[in-house]
């Protein structure tokens, strides 16, 4: 990566943005737009459309219609792949100008972005391009005089709702075997993180998929979101965010057409770190990440770290010793580890989270401070909190921040115990040279994911979701095409 180009991508000039419904840009019907402030300096960077009920009326129409027309549902597979595969070569063709895009809107530390975002995004869309000529329906076993056979049908329009901390990662995981299964799509992004999924949008018609097809409008979630919630035309909505969120979209399933909604709703992630770990250093390391990167806006970042009490001290040690090296900074700058928080309300729950646990008998052992404060931007001190204990709030609630709580435990039992006391189940990791341990302590821990000997990594061939309040949506892998089917059965008679 070449900081040069990096650079002269930094101060572009971003045009205000629209909605994106039926292939062309569209105004909100009220006119109205929200700035964009990039949490990277403070400033300004555009405005976007400020969307209505209204607005997500005109998407859902222009989706439906397509939808009905057949012009993408009817397609075949072959030429729906061909054009997911289009659109991910334009992805990566303009990768890194999308990542330094994403970066300016949501302050994702560039080294992180370009492979998280652009990359796994183009990633995304061409494995589920090269998949969906290979789904086949079935055919039941019956008896002599009957036919059964079992058809997967798209379900029609799907909304995908998704968060500001990866947005087009995310999103992609979502679009992508929507599209693919032949469905019509209504993406709501994240207010203060739209400006890549606009684009992608755009590159969507630009790689011949139908107008009407891939949707975007931007606004706020208590009115955009809400109205894909409620809407009766709208057969499913995919979603990634707050518990309290996803708790509404159920309920607005159950008021509207009873829609299929799938929910993946963060976690409160559990890294155990045993005494037999095979390489103390590299777990120190990997655990950092596990929590820092991205200033701990993971879904399934490590927000908890179990250590084994013998070697307790020596390790916090060593973690602490990493912590030191992370430089906080410019999340455009190839040198900065930990980038912007995404906006002032997060820096300040942040903020608030550490001050609670101090109050409640933690202790900071580094960090826990705002920092930068002069450059505009919001950034905040990676930050490891000691003394915790399991009923406190910072070992219960997900903060999404870079804010780590540390426990020791004594053995394996007693850790599993500490990993299952939260409400969420959505990743863990376990560090162990014994394969028995760590077989046992995959089936124990309550979790979605479950790392060994290493932290984070698991790419699109194996699904991602929760058990528990971590929710109950499963994206990547195959399976994810699943949730974007119907099954039809088909029973003939042949007497």
């Amino acid at each position: 990566m070449d900081q040069s180009k990096i650079d002269a991508l930094r101060h572009s000039i971003i045009p205000d943005q629209l909605h994106w419904i039926g292939g062309k840009p569209e105004e909100s019907q009220d006119g109205k737009s929200l700035v964009v402030t990039s949490p990277i300096d403070g400033k300004s960077l555009c405005s976007i459309a400020d969307g209505s009920a209204a607005d997500v009326d005109r998407a859902v129409a222009n989706a439906r219609a397509a939808f009905e027309r057949g012009v993408w549902s009817r397609a075949t597979p072959a030429d729906r792949k061909k054009k997911l595969l289009k659109l991910a070569d334009l992805i990566e063709a303009r990768a890194l100008e999308l990542a330094v895009l994403g970066v300016r809107d949501n302050g994702t530390e560039i080294g992180m972005a370009l492979k998280a975002e652009p990359l796994s995004a183009a990633g995304t869309f061409r494995y589920y391009a090269e998949a969906i000529d290979k789904v086949y329906g079935e055919i039941a076993p019956t008896g002599q005089d009957v036919l059964g056979l079992i058809h997967k049908e798209p379900l029609g329009v799907v909304g995908v709702i998704v968060p500001w901390n990866f947005p087009l990662m995310i999103g992609s995981w979502k679009i992508a075997p929507a599209l693919a299964a032949g469905n019509s799509v209504v993406v709501k992004p994240p207010e203060i993180a739209s400006l890549s999924l606009l684009e992608v949008a755009r590159l969507a018609t630009e790689a011949g998929i139908p107008d009407g097809v891939f949707n975007v409008v931007t606004g706020h979630g208590s009115v955009v979101g809400e109205a894909l919630g409620l809407h009766m035309d709208v057969d499913c909505i995919a979603f990634t965010g707050s518990g309290r969120t996803g708790r509404r979209l159920l309920e607005y399933a159950a008021r509207s057409n009873i829609k299929r909604v799938y929910l993946e709703l963060g976690g409160k992630s559990p890294n155990i770190v045993f005494a037999d770990a095979p390489n103390l250093d590299v777990a120190a390391k990997t655990s950092a990440s596990g929590i820092f990167r991205n200033a701990g806006q993971v879904c399934v970042a490590g927000s908890r770290l179990l250590v084994q009490r013998n070697i307790y001290d020596a390790f916090v040690e060593k973690l602490l010793a990493v912590t030191a090296k992370m430089k906080v900074g410019d999340p455009l700058s190839l040198s900065t580890d930990i980038g912007a928080v995404s906006s002032e309300t997060q820096l300040a729950q942040n903020l608030d989270f550490v001050s609670g646990a101090v109050a409640e008998g933690a202790k900071i052992s580094v960090g826990g401070k705002r920092v930068l404060q002069e450059t505009g931007g919001t950034y905040m001190q990676a930050t490891i909190i000691e003394n915790v204990t399991a009923d406190m709030r910072i070992a219960r609630e997900e903060v999404f921040g870079p804010v780590l709580a540390v426990m020791p435990f004594e053995a394996a039992e007693e850790a599993a115990t500490l990993a299952n006391a939260t409400d969420y189940g959505l990743a863990a990791a376990v560090w162990t040279s014994n394969l028995a341990t760590a077989h046992r302590m995959v089936r124990a821990v309550r979790a979605g994911v479950v790392h060994v000997n290493t932290y984070g990594g698991a790419d699109i061939t194996v699904p991602l979701g929760g058990f528990k309040q971590s929710g109950f949506g499963r994206d990547k892998s195959l399976h994810a095409l699943e949730k974007y089917f119907d099954l039809k059965t088909a029973w003939i008679a042949l007497s």
